[in-house]
Formats: structure tokens, C-alpha cells, sequence
């Protein structure tokens, strides 16, 4: 508190009485009016308990500075200090404070006010909850939609699922619309099952097989210096079984001339020597190749279908059956002109038949093979040129082609002829009378 100069004495000013400093209260919250200080306030006569004390010390050893002091010249500020203006001017709103006696405002929640956007206009849907719906026990207010479940009424579309349309047709077969125009494919893996010409009865090759199973391959023989020279000239002799029906003659050394009657029933001629001895000719005890071949003639006085076939065999052979039908055999068929490699069936396509007047040659090359094997081909010639040749181990037919066993260059070989119903033929062994040269180079 300030005071005036009218309060002005010879006894120094007495010190207001010390008052404990309020907190600050909020303006939310009304002050008593007993804080404020009022206008006319007037502290007891006296100095302050505490003052009689330090009135003392400064007595003794205090100096006041010369001239008034401070307080006697200075001048407030006009008006009432900040706080007495504050407490002056304040009025508390009227009632209770909020926390004595609060009531809520009228009107619903701010929740469900219509400034809420997730609550504008929302109504539940009439009913139970869903989880009181189809199938809880004690529910009876809900009942699922007439009919049967949709799925149950579903039909697809009309047509085949998109993957089971018919696929796209290749460019090549716009390019060539007609198909019938190309050859056949070629059959390199199967078969015939029956000959376009002619064929044996099922009893016949069944009972070839019984005749094979009873009379295995035999090992190769030791060839004796007289039979290798035969071998080496070309004298080499033919032999006709007992049951054999025609005529089978030695023109010279290495030519034999024969004859079948007509109906004659199949027959295969054999030779001695055998044109290849393992312990001879074997690539793998010589390291060379080696080279066997004959040729036949077919004669004019056959017919024009030329039953007769040009072959190899491994002995023993079935004599009743011809060379291809059985194992350790192959051979090529003059009526159908396909190739036989073990097979009781139809062969497998190669050439045309043979003609008339036409010279047939028939050769084995062994030849040295990677690894120490013996590698083999077969070729055909017409009237002294080569007209097909094949690999012995070509690409076969896992479930229908039979082992090559006997052909292999591990087992002797000898030429084999086989003949039925009526043929004329000339066989030749000397190489010096071969129409093909291409002996000359071996």
C-alpha cells in the first residue's frame, strides 16, 4: 500500500503490517472478498514485533544516507494497483461454482448431433442382431429366405469352358490345305503288321520260335586253313534242306543256278563256310573292317511276282522259315520289298520289290567301333548300284522290334536264300562276277 503526503510525520513512517501473498487464482474461480484490502486500512500503533529488534541494530551501527528518504518523493502510479483494480472490477458468474451443483446441457449428445458424419441419419435395421439369426437354439423370430441355397440354382453359361474351345489350326495347314497329295509319313520306328504280299500262318512262326528255342546260336568255330581259303575265293557251298521242292545246282566254283516248283512251300538255302568267322574277321581281334556280299540273279522264267529273299543268318537256322523272320536273321523280301530283322510279321518299308531279269546284291560291313565294339550296316544293291543301306543298331521300336542278337559281329554268319512257290535264280560268291565294283575299295 502506498501512502500520500498528507500522512507525512517527524516519526519515521511505520512499515505496513506483513500480509502472506494469496495464489493466484484462476478467473474461472470467484475471490472472496475478504482478500482484498480495503481504503481505510490503518496498522496498530507501534512499530512490528520484529521492527522494535532491527530498530535496535540499525540504531547501533546504521547510518542513514543523507537527504529524504527514497519513499519521501516517490509517486505511484495513478489509480489502484494491477491486483486491487482486478479484484474491484471481477464479478464472479453468478451460482454456484460449475462443480457443485453441474447439470447437462440440453439437447442430446454431441455423439448423435447432426455435425457428427458418422452418425447423420443412422438407424439400425429393424430385427434381431445377426448373430441371433439362423441356426442358434431359442431363435424364433428369424427365418431364412424361401428356396434352396443359391449355389443350388446355379446353371454355367451356355458352351464349353474357355480352355475346351477348338484350338487355333497351325499356318502350315493353310498353306497346304490338302494333305492328301503327300507321301505317307515314313515308319521309322515300327512296323508292318502283316505284308501287303504274302504272309506264313501263325502255326508256321510259332512253331519256328519252338524250333529256335530248342536249337540255340552256336559259339563261333576255329575256321580251318582249307575253309578260310574257300572263304577268301569265293567257293562256298549251298545246301537245301530234305523237304525242299525244286532243283539246286553248282554251276561253278562259287555260282549255284536253282529252280522251286510252283506251291513250293518257304524254304531257306544255307551256306558253308560261313561268309563271316568271328575268330577270323572280328574287327576287334584284326582292327580292320570287313566286308561280305553276294549277289542273285532273278531269272526270267519266274513270276512276276518274285517270291524270294535275300538274307543273312546266324546257324542254326530254322530251315522251314526265311531269312528276317527268326532270331540271329535279317533279310530283304523280293514280293514286298521291305526289310525283316527278326521280325515274324510284316517287316518294315525299305525298297520296291523285285523284278524279273533284275541282279539283287545283299552286304555286311563290320567295321571298327568307339569304345572296342564292332559296328554294323547293311546295304542293297539293284543291278550294280547301292540303293538303300541301314545301321543294324538304328532306332527301333522299344515294345514291338526284337533284339538284333547273332547280327552283332560276335557269332559266325552265313548267307541264306530263301525261296517259295515258283522262282528262277542264280546265286553268285566270286567277287571277280559281280555286276557292284565297290568291292574293289574294301
Amino acid at each position: 500500500m502506498c501512502f500520500t503526503s498528507s500522512d507525512r510525520s517527524d516519526d519515521p513512517p511505520p512499515r505496513p503490517a506483513q500480509v502472506p501473498q494469496q495464489r493466484q487464482q484462476s478467473a474461472s474461480v470467484p475471490v472472496s472478498s475478504k482478500a482484498s484490502i480495503p481504503q481505510d486500512f490503518a496498522p496498530p500503533s507501534g512499530p512490528p514485533p520484529s521492527h522494535r529488534l532491527q530498530k535496535q541494530a540499525q540504531e547501533a551501527d546504521y547510518t542513514p544516507p543523507s537527504g529524504p528518504p527514497p519513499s519521501q518523493n516517490f509517486a505511484p502510479p495513478p489509480g489502484p494497483p494491477p491486483s486491487h483494480r482486478a479484484a474491484d472490477e471481477y464479478a464472479p458468474p453468478s451460482g454456484p461454482p460449475p462443480s457443485h451443483d453441474y447439470v447437462a446441457p440440453t439437447g442430446p449428445p454431441p455423439s448423435k448431433s447432426k455435425n457428427n458424419p458418422f452418425f447423420d441419419d443412422f438407424a439400425p435395421p429393424s430385427g434381431a442382431p445377426p448373430s441371433h439369426g439362423y441356426g442358434s437354439q431359442g431363435s424364433s423370430d428369424f427365418a431364412p429366405p424361401p428356396g434352396p441355397p443359391p449355389t443350388q440354382d446355379y446353371a454355367p453359361p451356355p458352351g464349353p469352358p474357355p480352355q475346351e474351345k477348338e484350338p487355333k489350326k497351325h499356318d502350315w495347314e493353310v498353306a497346304v490345305p490338302d494333305t492328301s497329295l503327300l507321301p505317307p509319313p515314313p515308319s521309322f520306328f515300327s512296323g508292318f503288321d502283316r505284308s501287303p504280299a504274302n504272309n506264313a500262318t501263325e502255326e508256321e512262326a510259332e512253331a519256328g520260335e519252338r524250333w529256335c528255342s530248342q536249337f540255340p546260336l552256336n559259339n563261333p568255330l576255329r575256321v580251318a586253313l582249307p575253309e578260310l581259303n574257300a572263304m577268301n575265293s569265293g567257293n562256298i557251298n549251298m545246301f537245301a534242306p530234305p523237304f525242299y521242292r525244286g532243283t539246286l545246282n553248282r554251276q561253278a566254283v562259287g555260282v549255284w543256278r536253282g529252280q522251286t516248283q510252283s506251291k513250293a512251300t518257304d524254304t531257306c538255302l544255307a551256306t558253308y563256310p560261313p561268309l563271316y568267322s568271328v575268330s577270323t574277321h572280328s574287327p576287334i581281334a584284326t582292327g580292320r573292317r570287313k566286308l561280305i556280299y553276294y549277289e542273285v540273279r532273278i531269272l526270267q522264267d519266274s513270276r512276276n511276282e518274285v517270291s524270294l529273299a535275300l538274307g543273312y543268318t546266324a546257324p542254326p537256322y530254322p530251315p522251314f522259315r526265311l531269312p528276317g523272320w527268326h532270331r540271329g536273321s535279317l533279310g530283304v523280301h523280293g514280293d514286298d520289298g521291305n526289310k525283316y530283322i527278326n521280325d515274324r510279321w510284316g517287316g518294315k518299308s525299305f525298297t520296291h520289290p523285285f523284278r524279273r531279269g533284275e541282279t539283287l546284291g545283299l552286304g555286311m560291313d563290320f567295321l571298327p567301333a568307339p569304345g572296342g565294339g564292332i559296328g554294323v550296316e547293311i546295304f542293297l544293291t539293284r543291278d550294280g548300284v547301292e540303293s538303300g543301306r541301314w545301321n543294324l543298331h538304328e532306332e527301333t521300336d522299344q515294345e514291338q522290334d526284337l533284339p538284333v542278337t547273332g547280327l552283332e559281329g560276335f557269332h559266325d554268319i552265313c548267307a541264306s536264300v530263301g525261296v517259295f512257290d515258283k522262282v528262277s535264280f542264280e546265286i553268285v560268291f566270286v567277287p571277280e562276277a559281280w555286276r557292284w565294283q565297290g568291292w574293289r575299295s574294301y
